[in-house]
């Protein structure tokens, strides 16, 4: 599930702070305090043919991190949508493509944690890659579950998309060193929260369920899962879940920007075996892609 470098990704014109530069030549300042502390939020676009996927809701979720981060100069929804496109439109980028959208405190006048140091506005760092889904979306992945417990709100509120992700990064390490694709993560309370890096959901008899978006981030791509299950007449609820009724699903599967709709096919070397062979997943996938154009915004 490694990634790999692409040959078309070798001259990206890459959007930093106000303008474009070759990716040999995008930088940001040490003073920058996504490299002092890594405060900053950011959002992951996918753009299908010729069109950004749910870009309001996304803008929606980074402006409120940077409310609650408390940054100063923010651009405009509007200036943000602008550097977007004219991002994608440098590189001629239209389809397959996934974006990696950065807005950082900006640059301090000396080193330090004191937010009272940036004085130079934001910087805004918009990174576009042609890349496929993350994860083998086909065949799906095995998990293990993770020593590393998610955030909860008491620590560091997950509905902040911040850029601090050392525990989702050792979490990923642990299911790298057993073997696995990604890590299941745990709450405070031993229920599952999310993976490393995707939302979590589970189905029995027909019915989903998916963990309460407590401690876990409420992805964009869970909300649309959740609203699409609805729409399709099928019964779903978040609740806690533990260990054991994953392990008994019928289904699991995973939501993301970057890796979709992934089906997990094993947790902790337990085969998830649909025993009522009840197939939400097909029906859902559907849904959710006759969604792309209605909820994209045209580049």
């Amino acid at each position: 599930m490694l990634q790999k470098f692409n040959p078309l990704n070798k001259d990206l014109q890459i959007w930093v702070k106000d303008r474009l530069y070759h990716r040999s030549e995008a930088k940001v300042s040490v003073f920058d305090s996504v490299v002092q502390g890594g405060d900053a939020v950011w959002e992951g676009l996918r753009i299908y043919k010729g069109g950004i996927f749910v870009l309001d809701r996304h803008l929606d979720r980074l402006m409120s991190s940077a409310k609650a981060m408390h940054f100063q100069n923010v651009p405009t929804r509007e200036e943000i949508t602008a550097a977007v496109k004219e991002t994608l439109k440098a590189n001629n980028m239209t389809d397959g493509v996934h974006v990696r959208l950065t807005l950082t405190r900006g640059e301090k006048i000396t080193s330090g944690m004191d937010p009272r140091l940036n004085q130079m506005g934001c910087t805004l760092i918009i990174v576009p890659e042609y890349k496929a889904p993350v994860y083998d979306n086909e065949h799906g992945i095995k998990i293990i579950t993770s020593s590393i417990r998610r955030n909860s709100p008491a620590h560091l509120d997950s509905k902040i998309h911040h850029n601090n992700l050392i525990n989702n990064i050792l979490a990923k390490i642990e299911s790298n060193v057993a073997g696995a694709d990604a890590a299941l993560m745990l709450d405070a309370y031993g229920f599952a929260s999310e993976l490393n890096g995707t939302n979590i959901f589970m189905s029995k008899k027909g019915i989903l369920y998916t963990p309460f978006a407590d401690a876990c981030l409420p992805g964009i791509t869970r909300g649309l899962i959740l609203e699409i299950a609805k729409e399709e007449g099928m019964e779903i609820y978040e609740k806690n879940l533990s260990l054991t009724e994953l392990y008994s699903a019928d289904e699991v599967f995973c939501t993301g920007t970057m890796g979709e709709l992934t089906p997990i096919k094993s947790i902790d070397d337990r085969l998830i075996e649909n025993e009522n062979g009840i197939k939400t997943m097909p029906q859902l996938i559907k849904a959710f892609e006759a969604k792309i154009p209605e909820y994209s915004v045209r580049i």
